[in-house]
């Protein structure tokens, strides 16, 4: 599996489309596009069944590409990279980088 810049959980801002400037926490990544908490809402019509006895119509959030949105780290946007750093055992871990500030992610 691939390393990814843009993970589950962090906090992202929305550089462009309808959105732009909107905050919010990444709920899921797949394939290039991110579901961003608050961000990019639809009106889906829903069929009636046991969770949803009514059905009806149901607000959620629509997935964006993943080249729409920036991590937010300390309040302000940055680029990610990556940087290998050894652990206390000697092994290399790669990890993810603020490149605005050069601190360690995760």
């Amino acid at each position: 599996m691939a390393t990814r810049k843009i993970k589950k959980g962090d906090n992202v801002r929305v550089i462009a489309g309808k959105d732009k400037g909107k905050e919010g926490k990444v709920l899921a990544v797949k394939d290039g596009r991110v579901i961003v908490e608050g961000v990019n809402m639809i009106s889906k019509h829903t069929k009636p069944n046991q969770a949803n006895p009514k059905g009806g119509i149901v607000r959620q959030e629509a997935p964006i590409d993943i080249s729409n949105v920036m991590y937010v780290h300390k309040g302000k946007v940055t680029r990610i990279g990556f940087k290998f750093i050894e652990d206390k055992n000697g092994n290399l871990k790669k990890v993810r980088v603020a490149k605005t500030t050069g601190e360690v992610i995760d």
